[in-house]
């Protein structure tokens, strides 16, 4: 079943960059931004990443935490991370455990071609693991700054 608005996070485990397993519930006393993008290393997804990048001390600053995820492996996220410069870890999420949960796989459409694939979006979790806020169809200009007067909204 997936999440909507006002819902408690399970204490779901991810895969992180830095060969990491994490679970959701380590963020609790913080804020969290959870994104979702289609594809690493593609033009809109480098530039949400680095917008976030370039935000990060403010959202440190309303006591809240990043993380990225897509349907990438593990390398490609660290290749990502690592040559874009961004300041927050990458989920990977290969078993589209996460992405089910929070319902972003999606059937798209390019070139006339039908598929099943990420749809950007964004999710505040609140410092008590309640979901809070939802973005879907996410537009990547003026995005960030949204989702940060949302979380100092939250603080």
């Amino acid at each position: 079943m997936p999440l909507t608005v006002g819902d408690n996070l399970p204490d779901i485990k991810v895969k992180i960059t830095g060969d990491r397993e994490i679970a959701l519930s380590d963020f609790r006393g913080r804020n969290l931004v959870l994104y979702f993008y289609p594809k690493a290393s593609t033009p809109g997804c480098t530039q949400e990443g680095l917008d976030f990048t370039a935000a990060a001390d403010a959202f440190a600053a309303a006591n809240t935490a990043i993380l990225g995820a897509s349907r990438d492996g593990l390398k490609a996220q660290e290749n990502f991370k690592t040559k874009q410069g961004f300041s927050f870890d990458l989920v990977s999420d290969k078993d589209e455990a996460l992405c089910q949960l929070f319902d972003v796989i999606k059937l798209k459409k390019m070139y006339g071609k039908e598929s099943l694939g990420v749809e950007r979006s964004t999710f505040l979790i609140d410092s008590e693991g309640v979901l809070r806020h939802e973005w879907r169809k996410v537009s990547v200009k003026g995005h960030v700054d949204e989702v940060l007067a949302a979380a100092k909204a939250l603080s």
